[in-house]
């Protein structure tokens, strides 16, 4: 790898005279507002790059031209758009999108391997997390570089625990108490239902997760010891025990405790968001980065007096809590060749560095990357960003599978007619069961 990157430079400077050229490098991302710097970033990389070029005495210069797609139908655009554009020779030669995206677009021919660019022991490569690299990985070769974290904790409104008794000593070691197994998820229904008889919350509040179809449901198959993969055979798992645990959580939700509306799977996600952050439910569970739209979106004050939040807690008492990451990748595009592939290599680099990524941590409610980060004063000082890094400790991800995505599809159906009720937590489990044997044989293992 540093042979080749040495020729590269070897051959730039032997080219005196050249006339300056101008490199464009298209990015893309799906960002909001908050989330501005996932193509802002690679802009503000650029600025020191042309830097260094000047210094190395190139006369290459590096223009990035951004665009972002705003909302979670606009995700799938995006992805589709990529695909088109990259089949057709066109489109952005870098790509912020989400792990899985990696072996779809990496078995496509899409996107080429970021360790053929790049030197993964070096500065700032060697400083990140290391649980962020395998999700970084498919075929045994890593494409990308994690462009944020994130923990999806259970949180819970203080002024309702207190309203059914919990003093604050209670409160305040929760989350202690829920990392050692203590504080289960049957914990969570007895007391989302108390703050329903106290009245703090109306009937079908207490517990209210999100309310569509997302990963966030994987943390609950997993907090009764569900795992996804089996790595020495290479195949997805299905364990049924697990899985018939984690649709009977979900039907004592609605069904027994009655914490959980039976037609909650659809609301608005705008009033989800409000209706959490005003203190009408109970218990809920989401991501760190909806920290950001609590205490500006819908100016929830003084947050850290009124939500408290800690790792989904384990199915049964004794057993591990949990929390899901999805970091997204910085992707580099097929359409980046030769020179263009190292510049891009270089963008992504320079945007790895502690404190470019602690603009887009603080901006966006994300965690950060770097070990490095959480020593500097922007990332420590921050109580939101030093709080939950820690959870990153206990975070899983969803495996690097091309078939994930039909697996994850059977499995929701299931879980939506225990939801409804239209299935018991068995008939769902039966099946789910028999729709993966007749359809994912090859690819699914069941347990």
């Amino acid at each position: 790898m540093r042979l080749v990157l040495a020729l590269w430079l070897s051959l730039a400077f032997a080219m005196p005279g050249v006339a300056a050229e101008e490199l464009e490098i298209i990015v893309w991302a799906n960002a909001t507002a908050n989330e501005r710097y996932r193509t802002e970033g690679i802009a503000l990389a650029a600025t020191i790059l042309n830097e260094e070029l000047k210094v190395e005495g190139r006369d290459t210069r590096v223009r990035i031209t951004q665009q972002t797609w705003r909302g979670r139908s606009s995700w799938e655009q995006m992805k589709q758009a990529f695909v088109l554009a990259v089949e057709a020779g066109r489109g952005p030669h870098i790509i912020v999108a989400g792990h899985e995206d990696i072996p779809v677009w990496g078995r496509a021919g899409l996107i080429r391997p970021i360790e053929q660019l790049v030197d993964l022991d070096r500065y700032p490569f060697n400083d990140v997390f290391d649980n962020l690299w395998p999700i970084m990985s498919w075929n045994g070769q890593i494409w990308g570089v994690p462009q944020d974290a994130e923990a999806r904790p259970l949180f819970v409104w203080i002024p309702h625990l207190r309203a059914i008794g919990w003093t604050s000593e209670q409160i305040q070691s929760l989350p202690e108490r829920i990392e050692r197994g203590e504080y289960s998820l049957q914990n969570m229904l007895r007391d989302a239902r108390k703050m329903q008889d106290a009245g703090v919350v109306k009937a079908g509040h207490g517990f209210y997760p999100r309310p569509r179809k997302t990963p966030d449901f994987w943390q609950f198959y997993k907090s009764f010891g569900g795992e996804f993969f089996d790595a020495r055979r290479g195949r997805l798992l299905l364990d049924v025990e697990a899985l018939r645990a984690f649709y009977q959580f979900f039907h004592d939700a609605v069904f027994v405790h009655e914490v959980t509306r039976k037609n909650h799977i659809g609301m608005s996600q705008e009033r989800w968001y409000a209706e959490v952050a005003s203190g009408q439910a109970g218990f809920w569970q989401g991501g760190t980065w909806h920290y950001a739209r609590y205490t500006r979106g819908e100016a929830l004050r003084d947050f850290f007096d009124k939500v408290a939040f800690a790792l989904v807690p384990a199915g049964r008492p004794g057993g591990q809590a949990v929390t899901l990451t999805h970091p997204l990748a910085y992707l580099v595009s097929r359409r980046a060749l030769g020179e263009t592939a190292y510049i891009c290599a270089r963008l992504i680099a320079i945007v790895t560095e502690p404190r470019m990524n602690t603009l887009h941590a603080i901006a966006s409610a994300h965690l950060g990357i770097t070990h490095a980060q959480t020593q500097l004063e922007m990332y420590a000082s921050d109580r939101w960003t030093a709080e939950t890094t820690a959870l990153l400790e206990r975070a899983f991800a969803l495996p690097n599978i091309p078939a994930f995505g039909r697996y994850d599809r059977v499995v929701w159906q299931g879980l939506l007619a225990t939801w409804s009720g239209s299935a018991t937590p068995g008939q769902a489990v039966e099946t789910v069961v028999r729709e993966l044997q007749a359809t994912m044989s090859d690819t699914v293992i069941i347990k």
